[in-house]
């Protein structure tokens, strides 16, 4: 089976109208939409496979990077060789950077290749990785609000849509302060900061989030690959400390994890290399007792390839992250979905539902 075609579809999804979400920080406030990245793999025998890169602002980079850098390289090899393959490009490659959009492009490549690969076997993804469960717990992961009162509605929302594990993306105590009241003392909160302090503010910020009860603080130091930092932040704060989304390749996982600088690790199968490379993290994790938590704050194969890998590989505390944003329009429409805080492991071959052609058609770019 060679790989003949590969294909990149950049979308722009908008808020709903009237969200306060339209002025997210997540993009300008110019620009009320989010930015996504898919990628189609077709072969010689007319097998289709869909991936997913990291998007936002470096939609385009990365979209140069699979057109110009990575299809040139795939097209015309086995397509069920994909651990060589994947590893080829990335030595040929190597040289432009170990992180950033170029293996955010790989990732989508791999992604597809391993929905191509289940669909060719009739089985599931996460059968042909050797097992899975029918469904896993998600939470709800909120846009940035950084006012009181809109992270109130958020946090409200998130609870009439039946979730009990938030993760907010907040920085100042009153908002955090003010999600935790509206949620109440029984709902599980974290909070990701987004690489926002030093170390010594990282611990005076800790001493004032001791009183939210959160399962962990995400992401609380810059630069994020101070591990060492995190180790010491980890070991004086009191709060569980998780992270990884930023890291590139497996053996800055294993430093991070050797460090004993986190207590959840959080690879994002749409940033670090897809299907491949984040199964590898799963055994690195349970040599070093730490949890995996996947990063998966888009909602395309992405997130699919997180879910049937965690099925397949994860602890039973795991957890899905569920961007919760009030979109437009769903890459799978109303395909998938969560119910009280769960979400089924879709068990048709590979991914199991491919991208609604009408959402595609009508928010592609260019």
């Amino acid at each position: 089976m060679i790989i003949a075609r590969i294909q990149t579809f950049p979308l722009r999804i908008p808020w709903r109208p009237g969200t306060r979400s339209a002025v997210s920080a997540w993009g300008p406030k110019d620009l009320p939409a989010v930015d996504s990245l898919l990628v189609k793999v077709t072969t010689d025998q007319g097998w289709e496979g869909w991936g997913e890169a990291f998007g936002f602002a470096a939609v385009p980079l990365t979209q140069r990077a699979i057109d110009e850098l990575i299809a040139p390289l795939c097209v015309g090899q086995d397509a069920t060789r994909i651990a060589p393959l994947m590893r080829g490009v990335q030595e040929k490659l190597h040289v432009f950077g170990r992180g950033g959009p170029l293996t955010h492009a790989l990732s989508a490549v791999d992604i597809a290749l391993w929905d191509i690969a289940g669909k060719a076997a009739g089985t599931p993804l996460h059968r042909l990785l050797g097992g899975g469960v029918a469904d896993l717990p998600c939470y709800a992961s909120l846009d940035a609000c950084s006012d009181p009162s809109l992270v109130r509605a958020g946090v409200r929302h998130a609870l009439d849509a039946g979730f009990r594990n938030l993760k907010l993306h907040e920085k100042e105590l009153p908002v955090v302060r003010a999600a935790r009241e509206e949620a109440g003392p029984d709902v599980t909160l974290m909070l990701d900061v987004n690489c926002a302090w030093t170390v010594n503010q990282a611990r005076a910020r800790a001493g004032e989030l001791g009183e939210i009860r959160l399962k962990w603080l995400e992401e609380p130091l810059w630069p994020p690959e101070n591990y060492a930092g995190l180790a010491q932040l980890r070991a004086a704060c009191g709060i569980p400390i998780a992270a990884g989304e930023n890291v590139p390749a497996l053996m800055d996982f294993d430093r991070l994890m050797g460090a004993g600088a986190v207590d959840f690790v959080q690879p994002s199968p749409a940033k670090m290399g897809g299907v491949t490379e984040l199964c590898k993290v799963f055994p690195v994790a349970a040599v070093r007792n730490v949890a995996v938590m996947p990063h998966t704050f888009y909602d395309g194969p992405g997130l699919l390839a997180a879910m049937h890998v965690t099925a397949a590989l994860g602890t039973a505390d795991a957890m899905i992250e569920w961007r919760f944003f009030d979109l437009e329009a769903q890459i799978y429409g109303g395909a998938l979905v969560q119910q009280d805080g769960r979400v089924l492991v879709p068990q048709g071959p590979g991914l199991g539902i491919d991208p609604d052609p009408d959402v595609v058609r009508a928010y592609r770019r260019g």
